[in-house]
């Protein structure tokens, strides 16, 4: 059944949604349940550590020698992302050792690099979904007076194949998805959920000794630093979507000694203005920030007129071009950038930024940037 729980987000009542741990937590319960007693639960409940009480039928339940399997189907709310609607599976059999024991099997990713949630070599079923399965689990024992150990192994039917849509195997989980979740529940357009993301990303490259790093706030980024031979085999590329300023400050809980910033003017130009999260929802002020430092450079009244009237960053830049402004705009733009760029770091590591555009390419780069770069050479 779906879940009751709402959020309001802008002018929308958005239904929340509950993780792939809290499936896996009560897939596991079922299955413990049918294997001590022999009895199928019609329902499964469980308080989420968010404090919400999630309560679902099984998608099914059977019994397999001595194993029995539960199904859980993951519903992600309007925040319907790749795994929902997947089937959260937990086999569950008793275990001479002590102890409940968890593993991950069928389209559960195993952790191949340093610095994620589970060390390497363990199935990427992070620890509070963990803790969540353990404490199912051991309640459906103590209340059927059973001591000795289970094993648990989580499985996700299509995992592998969904897993080539998510972060995991370029994050260094391969095979599958992950187990995940800290609250248990879903919240549509999660922002801290990209945060995250972002930090582990962030955190995996800090655990590899990697001193160096490029952040850019997505695919124009990346395809930009191919086409223009910036980037460095030896630089990792982290992508940072509209937050730039909580990418720079997570970079600064570890010891990078200097990160390229390469963006977009549609997204780089908010930040001459100290606007470090670019979505439009919170500061749409391009054409503004060109128009003003136009203004300084000498713009007449019409050209600045143009330049508010324009649809895009790259109409900007034609206006530029036309009243011969466009090399002293960005230069002045690029000052601003690396500015405030300076401030949000305060001095924790070198930062310089890198701006372009996809229909003129290159527009400048600032001082910083450039020396960053050449001592990648």
């Amino acid at each position: 059944m779906a879940l009751d729980y709402y959020i309001r987000s802008g002018q929308k009542q958005l239904r929340c949604g509950y993780t792939t741990g809290t499936c896996a937590a009560l897939a596991a319960a079922g299955a413990a349940s049918l294997l001590l007693s022999g009895k199928t639960p019609d329902e499964l409940s469980l308080m989420t550590p968010k404090g919400i009480l999630v309560t679902t039928a099984p998608a099914f339940l059977k019994q397999e020698q001595d194993t029995a399997v539960c199904g859980v189907m993951k519903d992600g709310g309007d925040d319907a992302d790749v795994t929902h609607r997947l089937i959260i599976e937990a086999h569950v059999k008793k275990s001479r050792r002590p102890g409940i024991l968890i593993d991950g099997g069928e389209g559960v990713g195993r952790v191949t690099k340093p610095g994620l949630d589970q060390p390497v070599g363990f199935a990427a079923i992070n620890r509070v979904p963990r803790q969540m399965i353990e404490e199912q689990v051991q309640k459906v024992c103590d209340t059927l007076g059973y001591d000795g150990g289970i094993e648990v192994l989580i499985c996700i039917p299509g995992g592998r194949e969904v897993a080539q849509k998510t972060f995991n195997p370029m994050l260094g989980v391969e095979g599958g998805l992950s187990v995940l979740g800290t609250s248990g529940i879903v919240e549509p357009m999660s922002e801290q959920a990209l945060v995250d993301t972002i930090a582990v990303e962030l955190r995996q490259a800090a655990a590899l000794g990697v001193k160096q790093l490029i952040l850019t706030p997505g695919n124009y980024g990346e395809d930009f630093l191919r086409q223009a031979h910036i980037a460095n085999e030896s630089v990792p590329v982290v992508k940072c979507s509209n937050f730039i300023g909580d990418a720079l400050d997570i970079a600064g809980t570890y010891p990078f000694e200097s990160i390229l910033l390469v963006g977009h003017i549609g997204k780089l130009v908010k930040v001459a203005g100290g606007v470090m999260n670019t979505h439009s929802r919170y500061a749409d002020c391009r054409t503004e920030l060109v128009c003003a430092h136009a203004a300084v450079c000498g713009a007449s009244k019409e050209v600045c007129t143009a330049l508010l009237e324009a649809a895009t960053t790259d109409a900007c830049i034609e206006i530029l071009d036309h009243a011969h402004l466009r090399e002293a705009v960005l230069e002045r733009l690029l000052k601003a950038i690396q500015q405030h760029l300076e401030h949000r770091v305060f001095n924790k590591y070198r930062i310089g930024a890198v701006m372009f555009s996809n229909q003129y390419g290159l527009l400048g780069q600032t001082q910083m940037a450039k020396e960053i770069i050449g001592s990648w050479k």
